[in-house]
């Protein structure tokens, strides 16, 4: 039984690694960040990450919300961009490379947009899952930290994934019985000009070919507008579907689980859903997913509430997918999501006036 470190409030489902309750993030946001900060700047010193968004270099980048400005020889938040010698470039040395790992998975797969997905009954075909190394947010309880040991003090591990450029990887999703590609990881956002890149040279060989390559993305939503715009016209022209896993609506608690700026993460959210709704308004098939995991005690009603009526003002018909926590990464020590839990933040969705609410990972509950 865990105790939080302000107001003594006891529950298992508080993790030591962030040590304040929801409570005293909403009611005593600096006081309560300065605790949580430290298990974030800790873990990131063990592998050589920076601490916080560097903001004092010689090279900016903007694509993502961090809008890093990185010293020479030195990488971004997200330890994929680097400053090489005076030039912006990525772990790989390469925007035409990138250090992932891929696998065919057969259809229908647990995917986050499985609900509304046309390829789950596509049986006999195959997702190219495309998990790229590193990510922008520092996420204590990520589901998938491989992604962080992969880029482990700034080095690319042959022994944990494999360098490939775009051409190497549109060839393999141009394999015939891959009907879609799916970019996640980690996060993509850091990768994401190889990958418009290798999706561009996908859907020029797939029309060439006459065959059809659902283009997807499943990433936190903090890209650059202007990228997140790329990224969604080619979901929107190959039948793909963007998926966008927004993680808290209070920025405290947006800050304290995921290491950086909740205020500014919360505006580019907003604004990527609200481009992506626009964008696919004239489509049957949604082109945006909006998914948020369902962290026990942190993510309550009040977060799921204002994240579905965010979304539902924009349009009531956007899916909005509910996933079940597992103990992961730091927050190990924290048990699975109830379903009494579940329970209540399904409610809280669909009375904040959404119409397509689903439950993932529903075997997860508890």
């Amino acid at each position: 039984m865990a105790k939080c470190e302000l107001c003594g409030y006891e529950s298992e489902e508080i993790s030591e690694s962030i040590g304040v309750c929801v409570n005293c993030l909403r009611g005593n946001p600096q006081k309560a960040l300065t605790k949580v900060m430290k298990s974030h700047f800790k873990w990131r010193e063990l592998i050589n990450l920076p601490s916080l968004p560097p903001q004092e270099g010689e090279l900016s980048c903007k694509i993502c919300v961090n809008e890093c400005k990185i010293p020479r020889d030195s990488s971004g938040y997200c330890g994929i961009i680097w400053n090489k010698g005076g030039r912006l470039t990525t772990i790989t040395g390469s925007f035409n490379k990138a250090y992932l790992h891929w696998y065919l998975d057969p259809h229908p797969t647990n995917c986050v947009a499985e609900p509304v997905c046309p390829e789950r009954k596509h049986y006999g075909f195959y997702n190219l899952a495309v998990f790229f190394a590193g990510c922008n947010l520092d996420c204590l309880f990520c589901q998938n930290v491989q992604h962080k040991y992969m880029i482990k003090d700034g080095k690319v591990d042959l022994q944990e994934g494999i360098v490939l450029s775009f051409s190497e990887l549109s060839n393999v999703a141009m394999r015939s019985k891959v009907s879609c590609i799916c970019y996640f990881g980690g996060d993509p956002t850091p990768h994401s000009i190889y990958a418009l890149k290798v999706s561009r040279e996908v859907q020029k060989r797939s029309k060439e070919g006459n065959v059809t390559k659902r283009i997807c993305w499943e990433t936190n939503g903090l890209e650059n507008p202007k990228i997140m715009k790329e990224m969604a016209k080619l979901s929107l022209e190959s039948g793909g579907i963007v998926k966008i896993d927004w993680k808290a609506y209070t920025s405290s608690i947006y800050q304290a689980l995921t290491g950086i700026n909740g205020e500014k993460a919360l505006r580019r959210v907003k604004e990527n859903v609200k481009l992506l709704i626009e964008m696919g308004k004239e489509r049957e098939l949604p082109l945006l997913v909006v998914s948020t995991l369902v962290v026990p005690h942190y993510i309550d009603e009040f977060e799921v509430y204002n994240i579905a009526k965010y979304i539902a003002e924009l349009n009531p018909e956007t899916p909005y997918v509910l996933l079940a926590f597992a103990p992961q990464h730091l927050m190990h020590d924290v048990p699975t999501t109830s379903r009494k839990q579940m329970e209540s933040v399904y409610k809280a969705a669909l009375d904040a006036g959404l119409g397509r609410v689903y439950i993932g990972n529903i075997w997860l509950l508890r």
